[in-house]
Order: C-alpha cells, then structure tokens, then sequence
C-alpha cells in the first residue's frame, strides 16, 4: 500500500515592539489579491494574499475578514507538515464569518513559503508567528489589548498545533490555543522509551526532504538578518518573483547533508536523522535537538487557556503527548480541556465539523469574552454511538467528565498467567521478520478488518492471559504491568514491545485496541531487572466473558529493533492495571418525538395480540396432523412451502420452497428485497399462514400458537421496548406476558450471551441503537431457544457493534443451538454463517455451506497502487505459504499453499509493495450477484 504522511495542519504572548517587528516585515509585489465569496444568507467574507518578507524567508499569507465595524479579535491558523495555507481555508472562512480577523500562512519549506523546514525552530519558524502578530497589530480591524498587541488565538493540527503551543511560551501576547493531534516533546514521539520510531520517522524525513529548498525570500544567514545572501546548499536568494507557481521543486541544490539529501530540511536535522536511521537507536544529541524544537522546553511558560484535541487512532502522536501537554498547563494555572477525538494520524472516523465547532466556541468564550458559549466540559471522548438507519452514517456519542481524569484514574487489577510462568523467545538476527501491530497513517484502518491485522511470530513473544471478564470494563488511559526481563544480548539489554489485545470468548478473535503498542528500552537485564510496562493509552470497551491478553514481542515493523540476536526472558510480576474512569459518563442519545408513543402503542399491541383467536386452519393447506418422529432433532424442514400475494392467483411472496437446517449451524438468508425472507420467516414463527407446503420445528408442525413455538426465539422486524423502564425491567415484562415460570428465562445466560453488562439497569431512552439491538437479541434469546431467528441484527450497529453481534451469534451456536439470520450484510453473512441459503423471487437458488457457494478462499486478490513488475510477482510467488502470483487488472491474484491472508499481508507489507486492498478472489458478494442474476 502507498503510505502518505496525512497532511498535519501549522500555527502566542511575549509584548514584541511594534517598531522592531514592522521592520522585519515588509510587503512584496505590492498589493495583495483581495476575493469576496459566501453561500447564500451568509456574509462575504474577504480573502486577502500577500507574501510577507521573513528574515531568511518570504511567507505566503492569507488575510481573513467579513463585513461589519470595528474591532474584532484574530485567530492564526496553521497547517500541517506537508500541507500549507490552503488546507484551513474553510476554517479561516469560517471563523471570519464568526466575527473573527484570520491569518493563515505556510510554514517555511512549505506551500509557496520560502526558506528550510526546521521543525518548529523557535529562531525561525516560531519568531515568524511573532512577526505575524505584529502585522495583526498593524491591522485597522483587529482589537488590541494594548500598543502592538492583538487579542489573538492559535489553532492547528499535528505541525500547526506544535507552534501553536511554542507560540504561547515564548510570545506573551497569545492569549488562547487550540492544539490538535499534535506533540509536546517530539523526542519522546519519536523516540519513545528510547526506541527509534523508524517508519514515522522516515516518512517525516522522506516527505520534507523531497523537492529540494524554496528559495523564495532572503538565505537564512542569521535568525535576525535581513539582508540578502546565500542560503544554505547554494541556493541563490529569491525574491517575488521566485513566489511563483514552479518555485521550490528542482529549483535550487538541496542543502548539505550527511548524504546531500536534505532537501527542504535544515542541514542539523538532516544530519540528525541519518545518523539515527544507520544506528537504529537515538543518542543524547538528537534527543536534545528535538526537545529544543518541542513545546515541552517552555512548559512552564504556556499560560493562555488550551482546548487539546488528541486523536485516539494515532500511533504518531498517542494519547500520551496530550497527558503530558495537559498536566504541564495546568500546573500553571491556565484553563485547560481535553477532548479525545475519533482518528488520528492512523486514519478512521473524522471528526472536523465537531471539533473546529468547539475550538470556534473555545475562542468566543477567552477571545470575545462570551460567557455564554458552550465551550464544552473538562474532558471529552468520543466513542462508538451506533449508526443511523437513514443513511448508514456511523454516529459518534460522547462521554465527558467534569475533570481530566488523566491516564491512570481508578485502576482495576487483573491477574494474568503464562504458560509457563517466565517464558523464553528471541530477537532475529537483523530484527526480521517483525511483528505487526501498526503502520503509519493506516493503522485506524487495518482495525476495519473486523478483528484487525495485528501479528505476533512464534518464539519471537511471551503471551499472558487474564481469568474471562466476569462484567464489563471500559479502559479509558493507561494500562500498566509489572515485567522482571532477562537478556543475554552482550550489554545485557532488551528491546521490547507491549500490547494488549481484546479476546473473544472462543479465544481465537483478537482485537488489539487502535492497533497501538509500546515499546520498552530495558538496560543492565543480564541477571534480571525488574521494568514497569506503561501500554498505549485507549479508550476501548471490554466486553464480559472476553479475556485480556497481554503480547510482549522482540519485534515489531514500526519501530528499530536491535540487529544483533538475542534471547530474551520474560514473567509477570503482578496483575495487569487497568484504568477506569468512573467519572466519564456517555451522553445519553436523543429520542425522535415519535418514541414518545411507544408505551401507547405497545398496550395497543398487546390488546391486540391478546384479542386473537386462533384462526381455523386454512382450507386450501390443511397441514400435517401430527409430529414427524424422524425430524424430532432437526431444528427446521421446509418442504415445498408457498405463499400467494393477498388477492392473486398468480403473483408469490414465496413458491415451492425447501431446505433444511441442521443443530449448531449459523444459516444465512439471503436474497435481495422482494426474495421472500421475511415472509418465510413469518410463516416460520405462526404469524401467517402458507398455501401449501409444511413447516416442522424438532418434527412439529408450525401453525400459530403452536407449542413448539416456545422453542423458537425471533427477532424479526425489530422490537418495541417502553423507554421509561430499565433494559432488565422491559424483559420481565415481557417474560411475564409469555406466561411462563420465571425460572425457565434462564435470563442470567441470555444477558451474558449478549454482553450487556451494566447496562441493563439504565432506561431504555437512554440506550444508543447498538444497545436496543442487543437489547432485542437478548430478548428473543431468553428461554435459550433451541432455534434462533434474526432479521436484519445489525441494522443501526456501527463496526464494532457489528463485530460483537457476530460473537453473539457464533457462540449462541457453539452452545449446540442453531441460529438462522438474514442480513443484506453479506461480508458479516460470510465471516459469521456456516451455510447459506440463497432466495430470490420466492424461490431457492441455492443452499450449502459457505465456501461451496463462494469457491473457497485459498485465492486471494490484492490490489495494488500502481503497476506491478514482474521482479515483485516473482517475490512474491518464491514467499513461503504462497502456492503461485500472477498480474491481474489492479494488482496480484494469489494462490495460497498453507500461508494465511495476514501473514502474505505482513510479507507485502516487508517487500513494500503498495497494497491497497486484500480479498477473496471470489467473495460472496461476488457469488450472491451471479446467483442472482441468472435466474429467472
């Protein structure tokens, strides 16, 4: 797969002198280009382009403003690295038409900028945000706090949200941040626990170094000059004409470095990064280089209120950076809120809308001065809230708590054990083949494979499980663990890797939570030494009945691992700590007005259902007497079942219909709309009546009010619940109405079947649909029927939800039970279904088990960005577990000998070759499409 750097959007308080600032500014090629433009109903808004000289640099701006009088605060905003100006156009448009004056810019070496990326360097990139502040003061429009000193917010993601906070510790005159996805000590970020973050590392250096310089402005001969020279790398200094559409790329020698590959990048970080990249391991000079370029080095000095916005789906810049951002700035007295948004860095769920809303509201409360905006509470995480029916958007719910609750709040203790208690694996000769956990900028969607991609090598990691979750548990931070290690690498130290993966109950489905790990540098372990492993901090729900299990691997494809073999040893020395914040609570989901009317309209219901009479049977299908001995362990037979449209002679819902489902299978049933499904289904559970044709349950016939019917759970176009009571008191209420004894509910199985956990106290109103489904499915489930029947389950179920109701359904029919389920999910139908029953126009097209129906799936099709050479198909044919590889119209077509579909996707992956999707050469969707299409 071709991995692209996602583009990170750039950037305030120390009192600069009007004089000494205006003099390092100076307007090139006259005037600037003012726009006008605004959707209907809403104010024009004024785009103003000017390119401002820097010493060393000129700096391509964009001036914001829509109508009205008089004085307004500003707002800068920065982009990310890779991107420029033009990636916060919307915002700054926004923001304008909010009231506010916005300056946008690209950062040196970027956009049309001149100059060399430094990183956030406080001697270039951050005094240029300086010098933008004393053109803000110049401004007619923009509101002063005092001479040459504007009321001004910083925003910005990942490059942005770094200068941002840099700008409030060396600039007194900031007086309100935004930071997003950003860090605080890139050392840390990319050097974590002292482990080279290599991938990341390389697409950082990859990306700025490519094109060469921008020679658009002065060279960078001093941090302060003015005056013309020759810019590092020989590149003749620009002016307004080098601002051009061709500036940059080939347009000047790239600057010296230690191979003469520096390109954009200052040459100290140039060499910097080579000289790590061929150790594979930092040293204290790039450590301190990049803390001198980080916010951390003016941690004390950030006194201006702070929205952090951290992504949770982020192996970049994790959870970690924004604690220790957030604990810094506050120790120091100024306001500060943390919101844990969806994606990240990695990719997944976006949620730009909600969080520029809130970073807007954020401004008018400590920039206008507005008391009344809702600048939201202390902390904020968004979580997995279903998806909407209408359009099949997955919704997002918050939690918030009236405080941070940082990574290590309530901890709750697990034990785990190995077999055996210290157990033995190896670092490889050269850290290969490595275990794979995340790849940069995709790992959100690698977790989109249902269970993930993450892969751990035999005898390369020692693996610890806990006891199974006797309720549910939410891990909101940090997880810890105590580790004794032993190495017998020559120094005595060990590279290490943790992560803690979700289990399922079957033991075999694993997710590890936003595919995050964490590496761990142990030194001086020749006779043992006792580490504590701090774990990626999630937010990630744990379902009772699933397990923790706990994965410290010698390897993994992220990160540097140390080239020399070893051994290393490893044992728990006390129980896995897991955070719980108690205090964050998930906002309960809005109700449409209709569900209001759903107490009425279930006692309308009910009276209904409790005024029908058993109705003769009908003329035409009289149906078998009695029960079918040779049948009585077959869940369901139907043979040559038919029903007519009401009022037709000629036009069927279903005809002739027959097939068979066995004890413990999982049968889909597919078809598309009008096939018939849910009208077999009903007549399956005595709601109508067939024309001809039979239906037995267990040998008995079906006919409504049937007893065998008390062996059948449905969920069958949806359930209706009163909203005022509690999930446990709606299924008593039901119970009740069955008549039957309370002991035979089993209720105890069922709500652990469907992992409902505490839940089940709350009111129903305040449920997410992914509840009320598992809701509706522990209601068909009690009694622990012997034939489950499910109709559309996931409608409403986001990914994660969608992954749980398969685990409900596969381990319902471990138990010996048999489940039937139809969806028009036919990649869930495929991963949870054992057989298939295929439908269309009222007819059987076909029956069987899944891999008859789909062909196997030992041939897998890769997609590949770009073309693909012969020397790569060789490659990838001579891989061990791959039977042959051949081109084929977007990528390989690959025959499997014994290898799985992770780890072929784990050696492409080494190869690099750019994949960008993984599938069965013939997937069910393919297969159901061609049954489908040729019948009559």
């Amino acid at each position: 797969m071709t991995l692209r750097l996602p583009k990170l959007p750039l950037p305030r308080r120390r009192r600069s002198r009007l004089l000494a600032g205006a003099a390092a500014l100076a307007v090139v090629a006259g005037a600037g280009t003012w726009s006008a433009a605004a959707p209907r109903g809403e104010r024009a808004v004024h785009r103003e382009d000017k390119v401002l000289e820097m010493p060393g640099a000129a700096i391509d701006t964009s001036y914001f403003t829509a109508g009205g009088a008089g004085r307004r605060p500003a707002v800068l905003l920065g982009h990310g690295f890779g991107g420029s100006k033009d990636d916060v156009r919307a915002q700054a448009e926004r923001l304008a038409r909010d009231g506010y004056a916005v300056l946008t810019w690209s950062a040196r070496g970027f956009g049309r900028s001149g100059g060399h990326i430094g990183l956030n360097d406080p001697e270039y990139e951050v005094k240029d945000v300086s010098r933008l502040l004393d053109w803000l003061a110049a401004r007619p429009e923009v509101q002063l706090d005092g001479s040459g000193d504007p009321r001004v917010g910083i925003a910005g993601a990942s490059y942005g949200g770094a200068v941002s906070l840099l700008a409030a510790g060396h600039d007194r005159r900031v007086d309100a941040i935004a930071p997003q996805i950003t860090y605080w000590n890139l050392a840390d970020a990319l050097f974590p626990q002292g482990v080279f973050k290599k991938l990341w590392a390389g697409l950082f250096f990859t990306t700025g170094s490519a094109g060469g310089i921008r020679p658009a402005g002065p060279a960078e001969a001093a941090p302060d000059a003015g005056g013309a020279g020759t810019a590092p790398g020989g590149a003749a200094p620009g002016g307004p004409a080098a601002d051009g559409p061709d500036a940059g790329a080939g347009a000047a020698a790239p600057a010296q470095g230690g191979a003469g590959a520096c390109g954009r990048f200052r040459p100290e970080l140039c060499a910097m990064y080579e000289r790590v990249a061929a150790a594979g391991a930092p040293d204290a000079e790039a450590r301190a280089l990049l803390e001198a370029r980080s916010p951390s080095a003016v941690a004390d000095r950030i006194r201006v209120p702070a929205l952090i916005v951290q992504g949770q789906a982020d192996s970049l810049f994790p959870l970690d950076q924004a604690d220790a951002m957030a604990r810094a700035i506050t120790a120091n007295g100024a306001p500060v809120a943390v919101d844990w948004a969806a994606g990240g860095h990695d990719g997944g769920a976006r949620e730009t809308h909600r969080v520029e809303d809130r970073v807007a509201a954020w401004f008018d409360r400590h920039l206008k001065g507005d008391g009344s905006a809702a600048a939201g509470p202390a902390f904020r995480v968004s979580r997995s809230g279903g998806m909407d029916s209408t359009d099949g958007a997955v919704r997002l719910r918050g939690a918030s708590g009236d405080a941070y609750p940082g990574l290590t709040a309530g901890r709750r203790e697990f034990a785990l054990a190995g077999r055996p208690a210290e157990q033995v694996f190896a670092n490889p000769a050269g850290g290969t083949p490595a275990a794979l956990s995340s790849v940069p900028g995709v790992g959100g969607q690698l977790a989109a494979f249902g269970t993930g991609l993450a892969m751990d090598f035999p005898g390369q990691h020692a693996r610890f499980e806990s006891e199974p979750l006797a309720q549910d548990v939410r891990i909101t931070g940090t997880p810890t663990v105590s580790l004794r290690v032993r190495s017998t690498a020559p120094d005595g130290s060990a590279v290490l890797f943790g992560k803690v993966y979700d289990v399922g109950p079957d033991g075999r489905q694993q997710v590890l939570p936003q595919q995050l790990v964490a590496p761990l540098r142990v030194a001086d372990a020749q006779q043992g030494r006792t580490v504590e492993l701090r774990l990626p901090a999630v937010d990630h729900a744990v379902r009772a009945g699933h397990r923790l299990r706990l994965v410290v691997s010698a390897t993994d494809l992220g990160y540097a691992s140390p080239a020399a073999p070893a051994s290393y040893a490893v044992s728990v020395q006390g129980p896995l700590a897991v955070p719980v914040a108690d205090g964050v609570r998930t906002a309960a989901a809005g109700l449409p007005a209709w569900t209001w009317g759903l107490p009425l309209g279930a006692a309308l219901l009910a009276a209904l259902l409790l005024g029908i009479r058993r109705r003769p049977r009908n003329a035409g299908n009289p149906g078998p007497a009695g029960p079918d001995p040779a049948l009585a362990g077959v869940p369901l037979a139907i043979t040559g079942l038919t029903k007519r449209y009401a009022g037709s002679r000629d036009r069927y819902a279903v005809r002739d219909l027959s097939f068979r489902v066995e004890q413990g299978q999982v049968l889909g049933l597919l078809g598309p709309n009008g096939a018939g499904k849910t009208t077999t289904l009903r007549m399956l559970m005595g709601l109508i009546s067939p024309d001809a044709g039979e239906i037995r349950v267990f040998g008995h016939p079906v006919r409504a009010g049937a007893p065998v019917l008390s062996r059948v759970g449905a969920f069958v176009e949806g359930a209706g619940f009163l909203p005022h009571l509690s999930g446990r008191a709606n299924l008593e209420l039901y119970w009740q109405a069955t008549g039957r004894p309370a002991a035979d509910a089993h209720m105890a199985e069922a709500l652990e079947i469907a992992g409902l956990g505490d839940a089940l106290e709350r009111a129903v109103r305040t449920y997410s649909q992914g509840m009320r489904q598992r809701l509706a499915i522990a209601q068909a489930m009690l009694g622990l029927p012997d034939l489950l029947i499910l109709d559309e389950p996931t409608n409403g179920l986001d990914p994660p939800q969608i992954r749980e109701m398969r685990e409900v359904m596969v381990r319902y029919a471990a138990g010996g039970r048999t489940v039937i389920v139809s969806s028009h999910l036919l990649s869930e139908v495929e991963q949870s279904c054992t057989h298939l029953v295929v439908m269309d126009r009222g007819r059987l097209v076909q029956a069987g088990e899944v891999g008859e129906i789909t062909g196997g799936g030992d041939t897998l099709l890769v997609g590949v960005d770009g073309p693909v050479d012969e020397v790569t198909v060789a490659k990838v044919a001579a891989l061990e577990g791959v039977e042959s590889a051949a081109r084929c119209d977007g990528g390989l077509l690959v025959r499997l000998g014994g290898g799985t579909a992770a780890e072929l996707v784990a050696e492409l992956v080494r190869l690099e070759v750019p994949v960008s999707a993984v599938g069965p050469h013939r997937r069910l969707e393919d297969a159901f499409l061609t049954l489908i299409g040729g019948t009559a």
